[in-house]
C-alpha cells in the first residue's frame, strides 16, 4: 500500500475519447486519482457525482481529477454521459495501474460482474509526491472528508 510521501506511480492512460493521460504531464499541477469499482452502479455513481459537484472548487484550488476503473471507453463514455462527468475516466481494463496503487481486489460482483478494484484516492503533488492515500472509502461522504483534509 502507498502511503503520504511516497512517490506516485506513473499512469498512462487513455479515457473514452482516446486521449492518453500521464502523471509527467499533470506535473507542475496538483492530481486526484480516484479508482472506483465499475460504472454506473450504485456506489460509484454516488462517487462519481460527488466529484462532479464538487469538480469546480477542486479545479479552482489548482486540481485535476482523474477517474480510473476497468471498463472501455463505450462504458465510461456512457456513465460519463448519463451523469454529466466533468472530469475523464481512464481506462485500466489489464488492471496495471490498479495494481501499482494497490487497489486491486476481488471484492465480490454486481449483477455478475466481477468488481476488481477497491474504492479509493489519492491526492499527488506537484512534484508526483502522495499528500494523501486513501484505501477502501465508502462512496458517501467520502468527498467531504476529501475537502476537509484539503482545507476546501
Amino acid at each position: 500500500m502507498l502511503k503520504t510521501g511516497d512517490r506516485a506511480p506513473e499512469l498512462n492512460l487513455e479515457d473514452a475519447r482516446g486521449k492518453t493521460w500521464t502523471l509527467a504531464e499533470l506535473s507542475g499541477g496538483r492530481v486526484i486519482v480516484y479508482f472506483y469499482p465499475a460504472d454506473d452502479t450504485p456506489g460509484c455513481t454516488i462517487q462519481a457525482c460527488d466529484f462532479r459537484d464538487a469538480h469546480r472548487e477542486l479545479r479552482e484550488a489548482g486540481y485535476t481529477v482523474l477517474g480510473i476503473s476497468p471498463q472501455d471507453a463505450r462504458s465510461h463514455d456512457a456513465f460519463s454521459s448519463k451523469h454529466n462527468l466533468s472530469f475523464p475516466l481512464l481506462i485500466d481494463d489489464e488492471l496495471k495501474v490498479a495494481r501499482a496503487y494497490g487497489v486491486d481486489t476481488d471484492e465480490g460482483s454486481y449483477e455478475g460482474a466481477p468488481l476488481e478494484v477497491q474504492r479509493s484516492t489519492f491526492v499527488i503533488d506537484e512534484g508526483g509526491i502522495i499528500l494523501e492515500a486513501r484505501y477502501g472509502v465508502k462512496a458517501r461522504g467520502h468527498m467531504d472528508e476529501l475537502k476537509r483534509a484539503l482545507n476546501l
